[in-house]
């Protein structure tokens, strides 16, 4: 079967779309710990991160820094944090979180609640800052 974000790379369920390539999607996280809290995943569905094949591993993270590089123009933060935790989904992702502090990136915080315009319109922020 699968994974949810395979269902989003291929239109069946709805994403807000930051950035896309051939072989790359860049959506944001529904469940967010901060505005603006991104999912990077490659479009071939592979589990574990550190099972992508070595080109493709990198150029994820070439794909990752350009939209990572929009967010910091976008959000008033310190940095834009990353994770990779890969235990929620098992589809390879990355997490890139706007981050004041460490402790911004604990996921057992509550997640924020978005509307689907503001949703739209952080989306729209990071797209037109992608370079």
């Amino acid at each position: 079967m699968p994974s949810i974000f395979t269902r989003i790379v291929e239109g069946e369920i709805p994403s807000y779309k930051v950035a896309e390539d051939d072989r790359f999607l860049a959506f944001l996280d529904i469940n967010p710990l901060a505005e603006g809290h991104t999912l990077v995943v490659p479009k071939q569905e592979i589990d574990y991160l550190f099972d992508l094949p070595p080109d493709l591993l990198g150029d994820l993270m070439k794909f990752t820094q350009k939209v990572a590089l929009a967010m910091d123009r976008v959000f008033d933060c310190e940095r834009i944090g990353v994770s990779v935790i890969g235990l929620e989904v098992p589809h390879a992702h990355v997490h890139l979180i706007p981050i004041k502090g460490i402790f911004d990136m604990d996921f057992s915080q509550p997640k924020m609640n978005f509307t689907a315009e503001q949703f739209e319109t952080v989306a729209q922020k990071i797209r037109e800052n992608i370079i």
